[in-house]
């Protein structure tokens, strides 16, 4: 296979075909063609930032899930599954589902009832600017460095398919997301974003029943773990052993506690509640999506709906990554702790790579090309989804507060556009970082301590308690972020050789302990500083805080006409019931 003319070459990953080609090349005529379509809805800045606040529930519900399927389900959580196993569904049905059923139950009526048009912002009409300030900066920066992993990523598929070198697949790569964003805005992203959900389910789907038929089913593959953990070279890597791949709790696996208790203690508290709850609740990039539905009873719903399908994509996700373990030659040997040559970076084998090598040991042509769209189409979509975020924060919360005060909504509308291509470019720059870790979920998990601990701790607090004041916001805040920040540099392993190795943790049980430190500290601070600070009136509370805001400001009234099955509580206690199902299974 050759690339471009003038390009130098790398051995390509996949030897893809024509027919390959042609799927990809239809995909992303699909995909330009709905940029250029939504680009007519766009007539204003709220039409380009939040769809007009005029998308059904199921649009958005597959858009909020779709947002997410980017680097940490796809390569993130298929690089867990190889190397650690089945325990990191904790991810999904700990560290997800309850936290997204809280954020459409509690959460989503304040911030759509509110009528603000971004989380940041939310926190202004709570807390004032410093807090506002604190939130808007870290959120964007978080943007810029979680973009950076989803481009990197995407640019490794490009680089694994044609053979180009990194720097040009990234280019390449982000030129596609930039121009569908900057054309339709949010309507671009989330349309896109329902047809990545299908194009994703597609492309995975056939890898888990190709890969669990070449390893006898799942019984085989469970065998096949076990084998393998018994062998001497397992032992001496430090592989888990089998029954910490096989089994979710109490998961010392994904924690990395020796203890069975404190690994539980660590995934309930330090993922399930700290990481989950600052991720779904507060981070305005899935947040985003629930705000651009039609009505309050269709944005409380969509986290909801989301939920359902993300409690089944561990089975499209981690299991080839397991399958990959004791199927792929290079995979099997790094595990055993050997250094195989080659990879998508070119630069060794990592687990990475994992749901790449499957995919060119097992699927034919034409199913290749499915695979390979729905990579690319996963990566866009988590990308696509942090520039929107960043490029309405940039906008209404940077620019036209602090900066540019009073211009026209064409105005704005234009600085929306050039944050775009701004954000574009910097990602290119936050790629290389992200290129630098084996495992992208520890860099990310990492990313998240840092940013939606804390912010949750901030939130939760100033929801529920009212004598929460604007000074306790940004201090806690602010040091609830730095304190994050120096566990994970006193972490082993954490940031290369910036870390300091004091706390016996690396990976993700160093990231746990790191967002526990920050919603601590957080909690701990703004209770201090709000005992001996003013607080603001009660009336100005409607809408910010539970305790000041009737009811009926908290519902659609609208729903009850609905059938049992489409209003939001009795949904979400069907995902609540079906995840606890699903945690007593595995």
């Amino acid at each position: 296979m050759h690339a471009m003319a003038g390009l130098p070459t790398a051995d390509a990953l996949i030897s893809a075909k024509p027919v390959d080609y042609v799927i990809i090349a239809l995909y992303f005529v699909f995909v330009l063609g709905i940029g250029v379509m939504a680009r007519r809805a766009v007539s204003d800045s709220i039409d380009f930032f939040l769809s007009g606040r005029s998308l059904p529930a199921w649009v958005t519900g597959l858009a909020f899930i779709s947002a997410n399927l980017g680097a940490v389900e796809i390569m993130g959580m298929s690089a867990n599954g190889a190397e650690l196993g089945i325990s990191t569904v904790h991810y999904f049905w700990v560290g997800a589902i309850p936290a997204m059923l809280f954020l459409g139950v509690v959460m989503m009526p304040f911030y759509y009832g509110s009528k603000v048009r971004s989380v940041p912002e939310f926190m202004f009409r709570r807390f004032g600017t410093g807090a506002h300030l604190v939130n808007a900066l870290s959120f964007a920066v978080a943007q810029l460095l979680i973009a950076g992993v989803n481009l990197y990523l995407l640019g490794s598929i490009v680089h694994a398919l044609l053979g180009w070198p990194l720097w040009v697949a990234l280019l390449v790569a982000a030129a596609i997301v930039l121009s569908y964003i900057t054309l339709g805005g949010l309507s671009a992203a989330i349309y896109n974003e329902v047809l990545q959900f299908f194009v994703i389910v597609a492309a995975l789907l056939p890898l888990t029943l190709i890969g669990l038929h070449r390893v006898g089913g799942y019984q085989g593959l469970k065998d096949k773990i076990t084998e393998f953990a018994a062998t001497p070279a397992a032992a001496a890597a430090t592989v888990p052993s089998a029954e910490q791949q096989l089994h979710s709790w109490p998961g010392q696996a994904l924690s990395g506690f020796d203890s069975p208790f404190w690994s539980v203690v660590g995934i309930v508290f330090g993922l399930g509640f700290v990481l989950s709850f600052g991720y779904w609740t507060t981070n305005f990039v899935e947040v985003q999506r629930a705000m651009a539905s039609n009505s309050m009873s269709a944005a409380r719903k969509t986290p909801i709906i989301g939920s359902f399908a993300k409690m089944f994509v561990p089975f499209i996700v981690i299991i080839p990554g397991m399958v990959a373990a004791v199927l792929v030659k290079e995979i099997a040997e790094l595990k055993a702790g050997g250094s195989p040559a080659g990879g998508a970076s070119g630069e060794g084998v990592k687990y990475n790579d994992s749901l790449l090598l499957l995919m060119r040991d097992i699927l034919p042509n034409g199913l290749l090309g499915v695979a390979i769209a729905g990579l690319l189409a996963a990566f866009m979509a988590g990308m696509a989804a942090n520039i929107s975020a960043f490029n309405t924060v940039f906008s209404y919360d940077l620019w036209q507060r602090y900066i540019r005060k009073d211009h026209s909504d064409d105005y704005y509308l234009r600085i929306g556009r050039l944050a775009t291509v701004g954000a574009t470019v910097i990602a290119i720059f936050t790629a290389i970082i992200a290129s630098s870790f084996s495992n992208v979920m520890d860099y990310l998990q990492s990313l998240f301590g840092f940013f939606n601990a804390p912010l949750f701790a901030t939130f939760i607090l100033g929801m529920f308690w009212k004598r929460m004041t604007a000074t306790a916001g940004w201090v806690g805040l602010s040091a609830g972020t730095l304190s994050a920040v120096l566990v994970a540099f006193l972490s082993e392993d954490a940031f290369g050789t910036a870390s300091l190795g004091v706390i016996p943790l690396s990976g993700q049980g160093a990231a746990f302990v790191a967002a526990s430190a920050a919603f601590v500290v957080d909690i701990v601070l703004s209770v201090v500083v709000s005992l001996v600070t003013e607080p603001k009136p009660a009336a100005e509370l409607r809408g910010l805080v539970y305790s000041e805001t009737p009811r009926e400001d908290l519902v659609d009234p609208e729903e009850r006409k609905l059938p049992w099955y489409r209003r939001t509580l009795p949904l979400a206690g069907i995902s609540l019931g079906l995840v606890i199902i699903l945690n007593f299974l595995f």
